[in-house]
């Protein structure tokens, strides 16, 4: 059990959320602007790290070094096809770096790189102060949702986002798992019931079934894609219309960010507005080079509904015998969406019961209080069952795939295969450990390999434990492929810790002139009140009027002042000031 609370936190590619058990319920906490989901970004200026709604409100101002999707470069290489295809999308610079993709932003004049798990832990950093400021303590522990079929150098790497903010991260949980939770905990269930949990968000899409029976969450089956979301239905319509665009008019409108960024916008906007009437238009006028566009939009979200069908055929279910369906995520409130589950569910409707925005947080704080040791009725009996979303196996003959422990498969689970020597009086035997559905070992993710050396000679056919000798071998993966080193982790700790120093300084530089400017005004406003200004000795006035001058023409000279020199001018600002006002208030 941990100490102290545990917070629960969902860190979206477009949107994260921070809930918390307390008073024997969840609560989903608010942000610093009064929203209880804050946007997965982080930019950078000429003085300071903005992370969250102040981040995505000056992007227009600062494109080129404002970070999000953060999420989606978390354990590629660079030279994978979704990385190069997302940096078309991106304003902000992504450079290969040994392989890996870095973010490059100027920051306070010098250029910075960033690897994708400190900008997620910039994101971490500002959830785990929302809580803080909300519970009035320091938090340590928390629990961390990520895709369904994130692999595990993904999960490991997300942990690893978590240590560089100062968290320590307890659990990694399903996204969508964490949406059954919270749309299960309340109901009183005494006959298992399967819900399906359609999580359609800003970057990827799960869909995961559940049995529930008396606080007991099985996953039957689930399936799901990384890069299929909002966002990417966003970008497929801009490539989509900018082709379609070159077929009509024979040019380029890519070539010009204000027209790519007028079409983005209109397709966001078109994607919000699709209904049951299996279509919608796009309309600007003087779109590129005064060609007004004008085009309609039929179908979208297919591809969805593919792993719908999936899921049921893996979990070897019916859809007449799913009893509900939750939808997770900002994009499910698309009504296209809707009337799609609802069709193929035979006109059931989906459960709107918890905010979409707030359902995976909301189991996430749900697993945060059970590691926290809550004693609570209502969570008491909740044990989560799990599956492993990939296949895992090894590399036999001829670089193929064989699965040892196939996807779908509840975990924990001890499994053992034989597997013997592929020719004579072979020395040595190397075992590759896999991940993934590619039928060609090289195209899954290589977890880890042992090697058993000292085979007794032997005709072909020895297994991994000799049995004439007795030697075994075996190992732990770690999932330290496209990880960061133990070393890189330590300098980002350092690095973080600086960072958050620095955006303290920050504040407090601001919160001082805030309190100069205020206390300036304020006393200017005071002045002017007629019944106030008649009591004051013509000197005093005379004098107040001057150094409220002096103070509002000095504030106005040096914006960027440090913060004590803000306060040495409020602290002879006040000298002068107190003892007139004492006077005339007696």
């Amino acid at each position: 059990m941990a100490n102290g609370k545990v917070v629960g936190i969902d860190l979206g590619t477009s949107y994260s959320c921070v809930g918390v058990w307390q008073n024997d319920r969840v609560e989903i906490i608010a942000n610093d602007q009064g929203s209880r989901t804050t946007p997965s970004y982080v930019a950078f200026t000429d003085t300071e790290r903005l992370i969250g709604d102040a981040a995505k409100s000056q992007v227009g101002m600062n494109p080129y070094n404002t970070v999000f999707d953060a999420k989606r470069l978390i354990c590629r290489r660079f030279i994978d096809p979704e990385v190069q295809s997302d940096m078309k999308h991106w304003p902000f610079k992504v450079i290969d770096k040994n392989g890996k993709p870095y973010i490059q932003v100027e920051f306070k004049g010098e250029t910075k790189q960033f690897t994708p798990e400190e900008i997620s832990s910039m994101v971490l950093l500002k959830m785990k102060e929302t809580a803080e400021t909300f519970l009035g303590t320091k938090v340590k522990n928390a629990v961390i949702t990520v895709p369904a079929h994130f692999n595990e150098s993904k999960r490991q790497a997300t942990k690893d986002a978590g240590i560089i903010a100062g968290l320590n991260v307890l659990r990694i949980i399903n996204e969508p798992t964490a949406a059954a939770i919270a749309y299960g905990l309340d109901k009183k269930v005494t006959s298992e019931r399967n819900v399906l949990i359609f999580d359609l968000g800003g970057g990827t899409f799960d869909v995961s079934l559940l049995a529930i029976e008396e606080g007991i969450f099985e996953v039957k089956a689930t399936a799901g894609d990384t890069h299929l979301g909002g966002e990417d239905f966003d970008n497929r319509l801009v490539n989509h219309f900018v082709q379609e665009f070159k077929r009509k008019f024979k040019k380029d409108l890519s070539t010009n960010a204000r027209a790519l960024r007028r079409l983005r916008a209109a397709c966001e906007c078109a994607k919000r507005t699709l209904s049951s009437s299996a279509q919608t238009s796009i309309e600007i006028d003087s779109l590129f080079e005064g060609i007004d566009f004008y085009t309609s939009l039929t179908h979208l979200f297919r591809s969805t509904m593919e792993l719908v069908e999936k899921v049921l055929q893996d979990a070897k279910i019916d859809k007449s015998q799913v009893h509900e369906i939750g939808l997770v995520g900002g994009s499910t409130r698309i009504p296209k969406i809707q009337k799609m589950v609802s069709d193929f569910f035979n006109g059931k409707e989906p459960n709107k019961s918890i905010n979409p925005d707030e359902a995976v947080a909301y189991g996430a704080a749900v697993q945060a209080a059970i590691m926290s040791g809550e004693t609570s009725e209502k969570i008491q009996d909740v044990l989560v069952l799990d599956i492993t979303p990939l296949s895992l196996g090894i590399e036999t003959l001829e670089g193929v795939m064989t699965p040892i422990i196939k996807r779908n498969t509840k975990v924990p689970i001890k499994k053992s295969e034989i597997i013997s020597t592929y020719s004579d009086n072979q020395p040595n035997l190397l075992i590759q450990v896999y991940e993934g559905e590619h039928a060609r070992a090289k195209d899954n993710n290589l977890l880890g390999k042992f090697e058993l050396t000292s085979i007794t000679p032997a005709p072909r056919g020895v297994s991994a434990v000799d049995k004439t000798n007795g030697r075994s071998n075996e190992i732990t993966t770690t999932f330290d492929k496209d990880r960061l080193s133990k070393e890189e982790i330590k300098r980002m700790v350092a690095d973080a810790e600086k960072y958050r120093a620095e955006d303290e300084k920050v504040a407090q530089r601001i919160q001082a002139r805030n309190a100069l400017e205020s206390y300036s005004y304020n006393l200017r406003n005071t002045l002017q009140d007629e019944k106030v200004a008649g009591k004051i000795d013509i000197d005093d006035k005379r004098k107040l009027e001057d150094i409220i001058k002096e103070a509002i023409t000095w504030l106005e000279n040096n914006q960027e002042a440090e913060t004590e020199e803000y306060e040495q001018k409020q602290k002879s600002f006040e000298e002068t000031a107190n003892p007139i006002m004492m006077k005339l208030y007696g």
